[in-house]
């Protein structure tokens, strides 16, 4: 199947840029701007103060979810001033709370490791966001964000269907692919979406920025929805259940201080002593207990996954195979994708899908999501369940 990329932007066009204080949203902005746009710059404020702010001699990285929200603000209103580009901020405190750490907690607290960005994307980047736009009577021919991704539809229907869905699909530059944190943004948001970043590196995004002056090019790229140090103080609103650490056998090889202090694959931080090298192999949340064995015990050759989401919610008509990825950093792996069914005393979100590998893959982590490939087109996605 061939896809169509779809055009940016042209001059003329009024675009909504959803703004960081990142070099990638800044450049974004600018180049819109210079392509002839009516341009208006959004920023959202996450940080509500409801944990306290750390004082430390030592910088802190800059996080999605920081006290540091303030300066990042106020770097984007310059910018855009400077620019002649509308600024707004856009109150989303609320909707990222419930959506993004609350979930972000709850599932940590059931021995699952959930990744926060994919949740925020969905429900607040490209939907309370876009939700508080409309609130203030901005009308829009298009929002674009710095992500490393590109729109497509298909020339064909899919799953033997006539539909032509919005769909996702990969950028040039494969090192900064942000196509898995983006399966779950649902065909109709995508119609209105672009990524003009899609074609360039970002060795030349950097170039261009510095080309241009913008102060954004300087910064250190923040990773992470919320800094190291704030991990233990999001978590302070309940007291940690201390547990036992076992190995494969039962035997009890030390104490946690609380499972959501633990992932599928860690190995530093156990605080165990044991003559080989041992890793979280599993978490059972119901006995409170955190297992580890050796390297090899965390390869698994299929997975459960629930929860899916499908270019226009339309499910494929049987099993298929596609390229998968259980995380942002893992390769591609070929997989056979059938439907599962449920056994005795199991309970799904939605329909599961049985997800087998062509090759074995280590440390899948229930709680993360599996998303499915053709051709480099996201077709579909959910969260795993469990392993097998």
């Amino acid at each position: 199947m061939n896809y169509i990329e779809q055009n940016l932007p042209e001059a003329g066009d009024t675009v909504v840029v959803g703004m960081s204080g990142g070099v990638d949203s800044t450049l974004t902005a600018l180049l819109l701007k210079n392509r002839g746009c009516k341009v208006i710059g959004v920023t959202m404020s996450l940080w509500d103060g409801s944990i306290p702010e750390i004082k430390s001699e030592k910088p802190i990285k800059d996080a999605c979810y920081s006290p540091g929200e303030q300066e990042d603000i106020e770097e984007c209103k310059k910018f855009c001033a400077e620019h002649d580009i509308e600024y707004h901020v856009i109150d989303v405190q609320k909707d990222y709370k419930k959506e993004v750490l609350d979930y972000f907690k709850a599932e940590y607290r059931a021995g699952r490791t959930p990744n926060p960005c994919i949740r925020c994307n969905r429900y607040v980047k490209f939907g309370a966001l876009l939700y508080g736009i409309k609130k203030i009577n901005i009308e829009y021919d298009y929002f674009c964000t710095g992500h490393y991704a590109k729109v497509v539809r298909p020339d064909s229907g899919i799953f033997g269907t006539d539909v032509r869905p919005y769909m996702i699909a990969g950028a040039l530059d494969a090192s900064k692919d942000q196509t898995y944190f983006l399966y779950r943004l649902p065909s109709e948001i995508l119609e209105k979406v672009r990524f003009p970043l899609a074609t360039m590196k970002k060795s030349e995004v950097f170039e261009l920025a510095r080309q241009a002056n913008l102060k954004a090019a300087e910064r250190e790229e923040s990773q992470d929805f919320i800094g190291e140090e704030y991990f233990d103080l999001l978590f302070a609103d309940k007291p940690s259940v201390p547990g036992d650490i076992i190995d494969l056998d039962g035997h009890v090889l030390g104490r946690h201080r609380g499972i959501e202090h633990y992932t599928i694959g860690q190995r530093r931080g156990l605080g165990v002593a044991v003559s080989y090298p041992v890793y979280v192999q599993s978490i059972d949340a119901k006995n409170n207990v955190v297992v580890l064995a050796p390297n090899d015990a965390l390869n698994s050759d299929a997975l459960i996954a629930d929860d899916f989401v499908w270019p226009c919610g339309i499910e494929p008509d049987g099993e298929f195979e596609a390229m998968v990825k259980i995380r942002l950093a893992s390769k591609p792996v070929l997989a056979k994708i059938e439907r599962y069914a449920p056994q005795e005393g199991e309970s799904f979100v939605g329909k599961p899908w049985k997800i087998s590998f062509a090759e074995s893959q280590r440390a899948v982590a229930p709680g993360q999501s599996v998303v499915l490939y053709k051709d480099g087109v996201i077709y579909g996605g959910g969260i795993i369940s469990k392993t097998l």
